[in-house]
């Protein structure tokens, strides 16, 4: 079976999923002729009469893209993975949402190359779930799907999807730290009456 969500940061985009039984087994990016970016416009509520599974996947990709903090609760499996490539998978796993490490620290945390660490996160098939696009270069953003600086294939832009993504996840990060600053009274209180 294959579900098609909306992806909110282009109206062109939306994500394919594909699943066997009630395990995800895979994610991509494809054109389509979505032209709404609020995910959770009426338009966009395309699981409402589907049933249990389809809709329960919606709306983890709908509460993803409203709130960055969201952590998935989908069931997936991984075919065709070597070892090493399920390590780099895990890994990706643990990188909290709002920040990035370079493949040079995967690699250095695996025992094992940047490139490779890389190569695995290239073959990811379940990208924003195995989020491996907190993973960057020492020297800037890297790639993203094969995609990189200098080697865009085809008409999806997946460095503007990482960038995206990326800032998505920021903004969750800027907002604990505004938190934090707040709890400490480092940020004026607008709700306090001048003296």
């Amino acid at each position: 079976m294959r579900l098609t969500i909306p992806f909110p940061a282009d109206k062109r985009l939306s994500l394919e999923i594909t699943l066997r039984g009630k395990y995800i087994k895979g994610i991509t990016f494809s054109l389509s002729g979505n032209d709404n970016k609020n995910p959770g416009s009426s338009q966009n509520r395309l699981f409402e009469n589907s049933s249990p599974l389809a809709q329960h996947i919606h709306d983890e990709f709908f509460n993803y893209f409203n709130d960055p903090a969201y952590r998935f609760s989908l069931e997936y499996q991984l075919e065709k993975a070597t070892v090493f490539q399920q390590r780099v998978w895990q890994a990706l796993t643990m990188i909290p949402g709002g920040e990035v490490r370079t493949y040079s620290e995967l690699a250095d945390l695996l025992g094992s190359s940047p490139r490779a660490v890389g190569n695995a996160c290239r073959m990811n098939p379940l990208p924003i779930m195995i989020p491996c696009h907190r993973v960057v270069s020492v020297a800037g953003i890297g790639g993203y799907a094969g995609d990189s600086v200098k080697n865009q294939k085809g008409p999806i832009n997946y460095l503007a999807i990482k960038q995206w993504l990326l800032a998505h996840e920021q903004g969750l990060l800027a907002h604990e730290q505004e938190l934090v600053e707040h709890e400490k009274g480092l940020l004026k209180d607008e709700t306090a009456k001048p003296e």
